[in-house]
């Protein structure tokens, strides 16, 4: 051919392949990303038939690194965090030491030096961002209690691989790899590490306190001129300018310096059209990122080491999952909680790929590992929809036949129980809430400045703590479990009030509540139109929702103002 066209010939395959298999993956309601990943092994020089260049895929996937940082970091919100952190917090913490320890374990096993085995172990410890809010959100899981203390404990997550991201390079020679081109050989270990320290620490102080000011206002003065492609381009050149810039100014990955990206431009008021502007080119380089990474995978291992791949795949879908449910347990939440938690952390994706690329270049991994690893992620996630159907038939077959199980759910957990000093004569016509979400804190704000009792019963024992602190009556649980409706004396209540959740939970607890207290009023907010039309027609209770008592609320106030015109021009 008269020119080079292989950067084209990459983009044609990989999107054309990609396409194909993500279809096909979706139709089996599997992560299309199992389909893209399928595609760059097709096209991969470890399989016969198309090649594409997979210097140019290596470089493209760079920029597909930057976006999914740059995403995870606008996604990244303390808010969240703050809300479950007793037990996401130290709860990541230790399931990432856990599985760190039992990838060690076994790959040292297996022969390899120590720092190989630490970079393995980290790279099978950390599950996919993109898996985990799929799997949540397809389930109507991301707004529920279980959701929160996942999305949370993923967020910890994120954070301790950016830390690794950030010191790997720095260590790579104590840890018997070699030290990056960037960095100075003549160097000790201790002064490297300092240095990378200095250099991160001054990043974020610049980022926090410069770019936290600097970029909004620069998306502000753009977004005035009314130009959608302007727009577009300033997001993406901040983006990009950032990660490249924390890289050749401050020395840092420029990973890093995508995920500050994603965080300052979080800080907006423009954050969501952001988002939602460079999602279509977001989600074309995640393609290729993934694309990259299958090409770099060689199929062969699955034959010639299937103990390994095993071992593996037990690591990430068992050991993982039985630690992050013990300790979701150790911390007192339900059952449901622990296998939901323990589901969604059962599979590995980005950070696992960025931690196996980086050990390459660093000569802490070699193609066995990488492929190992690889392998790992594509079993898991594959699986990790099946996990999620599992839960509510093994929650419900445990709960049958393990005295023990329903034991470790409430076992003397004080927080089942309201306190002592909420006494027997409060504990009548009082309202019982479900949930203290943002329509149960509005409501019982309100009820509470009329002088009306209430009890509130939650799931995420952080804001019963916090409740109790305040000398509001509360309690923790699920009140789809009749024990929850006991201790908040459902039997003695005047009003019974549930926050927006499943209509099959509603039924459950509506069945139990109408059982103890068959005269009680029930109030329910609903999700959907859909939702409080289907309430209506099974004459649960009361229903009220959010847009049709913002429109009457709304309607009245205009029809107010126009009957005070009118008076006042007669």
């Amino acid at each position: 051919m008269p020119h080079d066209v292989d950067l084209i010939i990459l983009l044609a395959v990989g999107f054309g392949f990609a396409l194909i298999f993500g279809y096909i993956a979706a139709r089996l309601r599997l992560p299309p990303l199992i389909g893209y990943l399928i595609a760059g092994i097709i096209i991969s020089p470890n399989t016969p038939g198309i090649t594409a260049d997979i210097h140019i895929a290596n470089q493209l996937a760079e920029l597909g690194i930057m976006f999914l940082m740059f995403g995870v970091g606008i996604h990244f919100s303390l808010n969240d965090l703050v809300q479950v952190k007793r037990i996401a917090v130290p709860g990541a913490i230790l399931q990432i030491a856990v599985a760190t320890v039992l990838g060690m374990l076994v790959s040292m096993l297996w022969g390899w030096d120590f720092g190989s085995a630490l970079v393995f172990g980290l790279s099978l410890s950390c599950a996919s961002t993109v898996v985990l809010l799929k799997a949540l959100g397809d389930r109507g899981l991301l707004d529920s209690v279980n959701g929160k203390i996942a999305v949370g404990w993923l967020l910890v997550e994120d954070l301790v691989m950016v830390l690794v991201l950030v010191l790997l390079p720095a260590t790579a020679v104590l840890l018997g790899g070699t030290t990056p081109a960037e960095m100075s050989s003549d160097q000790s270990i201790g002064m490297t590490i300092l240095l990378t320290l200095v250099k991160v620490a001054g990043f974020i102080a610049f980022m926090l306190i410069i770019g936290k000011r600097l970029v909004p206002k620069i998306m502000q003065i753009v977004a005035r001129i009314g130009s959608r492609e302007l727009f577009t381009l300033t997001v993406v050149a901040c983006a990009v300018s950032i990660a490249y810039g924390s890289y050749a100014i401050f020395g840092v990955s420029m990973a890093l310096g995508a995920f500050f990206a994603g965080m300052v431009v979080r800080e907006s008021d423009f954050s969501h059209r952001a988002e939602q502007e460079t999602l279509p080119l977001k989600e074309v380089f995640s393609i290729l990122f993934f694309v990259s990474v299958g090409m770099l995978f060689d199929p062969a291992i699955i034959v010639e080491q299937p103990v390994h791949i095993l071992a593996v795949i037990g690591i990430i879908m068992i050991g993982k999952t039985l630690a992050a449910m013990a300790l979701v347990l150790f911390f007192r939440y339900p059952l449901n909680t622990a296998l939901t938690v323990g589901a969604s952390l059962a599979q590995i994706g980005e950070f696992s790929f960025i931690l196996a690329t980086m050990g390459l270049a660093l000569g802490l991994l070699d193609n066995e590992a990488q492929n190992l690893i690889l392998a790992g992620a594509l079993f898991s996630i594959s699986l990790n929809s099946v996990l999620f159907s599992a839960i509510e038939p093994v929650l419900n077959w445990i709960r049958q036949r393990s005295h023990l199980a329903r034991l470790l759910e409430r076992s003397n957990d004080p927080l089942s129980m309201l306190p002592d000093e909420v006494d027997q004569d409060y504990l009548k016509d009082q309202v019982v809430i479900i949930g203290h979400g943002e329509v149960g804190r509005h409501i019982t704000q309100t009820l509470m400045q009329q002088g009306i009792k209430v009890v509130i019963a939650e799931e995420n024992r952080e804001i019963v703590e916090a409740l109790r602190e305040k000398g509001i009556a509360a309690v923790s649980g699920s009140a789809i479990e009749p024990g929850v409706l006991i201790q908040a004396h459902i039997q003695h209540a005047r009003l019974l009030v549930i926050s927006p959740m499943d209509l099959l939970d509603i039924h459950k607890i509506i069945d139990t509540a109408k059982l103890l207290n068959p005269y009680i009023q029930v109030l329910i907010c609903a999700e959907t139109r859909e939702q409080a039309n289907l309430i209506r027609q099974e004459n649960l209770g009361e229903v009220y929702y959010a847009k049709e008592e913002m429109a009457k609320s709304m309607s009245g106030h205009i029809l107010g103002q126009i009957k005070l015109a009118h008076d006042s021009n007669h």
